[in-house]
């Protein structure tokens, strides 16, 4: 964690007042920024909150998906916490989404990924980190439209599951929904992790001076 940062909850101050996208402002409870360590090396992004995220306000908490991203993060040395904590206690991994806020009905547009993705870009700039996590299908393609060189249609989030993925300025490792995995896919996962990305320096990708 930063010497310098106050607080895991937003910490750059992004704007809880949003009001680019209409239906969205209409229809959420919270604007969910992004959660953790400014000087993360690792970035996990999904598609939008969860209902238990918006209500808890912090990405990947408050229902068993939430939990079992937090357990990922803890078996990875990265929480501190329970995986039921609310507020994890978190070091070297920042969480966020692509679109801020929720509609109860439906998945965001592509109209209002693009909408919210200065948010993303401004948290992927100054945090600079090594590895980004795309978790789901929809943050998959998205972040292999703007980090690499296939096109994002050639990406099925169940084959690069657990995988390492080069890109331009940047390693992507894509995740399954925690929604959707079993506990052998979370396993294979954190070995992954454990193993090719732990096991050598990923930190040539970018030449980037250690802590």
């Amino acid at each position: 964690m930063d010497a310098h940062q106050r607080q895991f909850r937003n910490p750059f101050s992004m704007d809880t007042d949003c009001t680019n996208c209409d239906a969205l402002c209409e229809a959420r409870e919270q604007v969910v920024h992004g959660y953790g360590d400014v000087g993360a090396e690792f970035l996990f992004v999904g598609e939008a909150p969860s209902a238990d995220a918006e209500r808890t306000g912090v990405p990947f908490t408050g229902d068993e998906a939430g939990e079992r991203v937090q357990h990922i993060l803890a078996e990875l040395g990265f929480s501190r916490s329970d995986p039921d904590a609310e507020e994890p206690d978190v070091q070297n991994v920042f969480l966020t989404y692509l679109t801020r806020c929720r509609h109860p009905e439906r998945d965001p547009t592509e109209n209002e990924i693009a909408t919210c993705e200065p948010f993303l870009n401004a948290e992927i700039r100054m945090i600079n980190p090594h590895i980004i996590v795309p978790v789901g299908q929809t943050a998959l393609e998205a972040l292999a439209f703007d980090y690499t060189t296939r096109a994002a249609d050639s990406f099925d989030i169940d084959a690069e599951h657990a995988t390492t993925i080069r890109g331009r300025g940047f390693e992507l490792v894509p995740m399954l929904d925690p929604a959707e995995q079993t506990d052998a896919d979370t396993e294979a996962f954190v070995e992954h992790v454990r193993d090719s990305v732990f096991g050598r320096d990923y930190r040539q990708t970018k030449g980037r001076r250690g802590r």
